[in-house]
């Protein structure tokens, strides 16, 4: 139980941070709901709800998986948080599902809703605090993708460099995301069914933001498929390659593969050097540049193997890998 809550301390802060704002606008959300009846607030309250259990599962994901590698799993548990996040969004997509349906059956059957102010205010202040909790996101896809923008630009690199950030932070970026577009959407969709007599307004907005969360569900199923299989990351090799190809020692790389693990990399890279190097020799090469590469950002295994310098030149360095 020690190691349990020990882990719990190097688990994402942005899943964490998150998951308790959501929660308290759960609460909020459920008790307007409570009063009111409106539909549009029906849809928000089962989106935090989700959100909100959604990203205490990815903060425990996260945490477990910087667990040390044992006998019976000597490969670590890096991509175990993205079996987490598998499991995690079916629990979105029943949520969304229920708005969903809900919304259609405010269009069929129209139905004025009360407490106009209580609605606007509520959902005012989730979008506010929504808001909050999207800016960590961005901040921390910034710190992930090693950017310095800052202000207004920060949005839209936030959204280039998406698939460089870890998978819980994406998780908390794509649901923020819809929840911030969600709540404004209802907040649109309550005017208009306050001052107009058009109240199908509530229920199209249900559809809408039902709709949103599926598509965070797709989203974050598909990119956790693929590191729950292991996929390689060709920025990160990039950069990696860049970094070997300036050790003096080094002739070529015939192989450089880089596997993302949940938040953590494996390198495995085989390098030609001058075959008249000793043992001793290609010994220190591999020490000096294993140390390199672990110190790397989240690189916590390195594989190196050698081969003989065949005099033909395969692997090139970019401009783009160089920096």
């Amino acid at each position: 139980m020690g190691e349990f809550f020990t882990l719990l301390r190097r688990g994402n802060r942005s899943a964490l941070t998150a998951g308790i704002v959501n929660s308290i606008i759960a609460i909020i959300k459920i008790i307007a709901y409570t009063l009111t009846g409106n539909v549009a607030m029906f849809a928000e309250m089962m989106h935090s709800l989700g959100d909100a259990a959604n990203q205490f599962f990815v903060f425990i994901g996260s945490a477990l998986s910087k667990k040390a590698p044992t006998k019976r799993f000597p490969n670590g548990f890096g991509r175990l948080v993205n079996l987490v996040l598998l499991g995690a969004i079916l629990f979105v997509g029943i949520m969304a599902y229920e708005t969903i349906h809900e919304g259609i059956a405010h269009i069929i059957d129209p139905t004025e809703s009360t407490g106009f102010w209580i609605t606007l205010s509520v959902l005012f202040a989730g979008v506010l605090l929504e808001s909050g909790v999207f800016l960590k996101a961005m901040k921390e896809i910034a710190h992930d993708a090693k950017l310095t923008t800052k202000g207004p630009r920060l949005i839209l690199e936030s959204f280039r460099s998406l698939k460089q950030a870890k998978p819980a932070t994406r998780l908390v970026f794509l649901e923020d995301l819809v929840a911030t577009a969600g709540g404004i959407v209802a907040m649109i969709a309550v005017v208009i069914s306050h001052v107009t007599p058009y109240h199908q307004a509530e229920g199209i907005a249900s559809v809408i933001i039902g709709l949103m969360m599926f598509y965070v569900v797709g989203n974050v199923f598909l990119q956790n498929a693929a590191g729950a299989l292991g996929e390689a990351d060709e920025t990160m090799a990039a950069r990696l390659g860049g970094l070997i190809m300036q050790d003096p020692d080094v002739r070529d790389i015939s192989k450089l593969e880089v596997i993302k693990e949940g938040d953590h990399f494996h390198v495995e890279v085989e390098i030609e050097i001058d075959p008249a190097m000793t043992v001793a020799q290609a010994d220190d090469i591999k020490d000096r540049l294993e140390l390199q590469l672990r110190i790397q950002q989240d690189i916590t295994d390195v594989t190196i193997g050698f081969d003989e310098d065949d005099q033909v030149q395969q692997y090139v360095v970019s401009t783009n890998e160089e920096r």
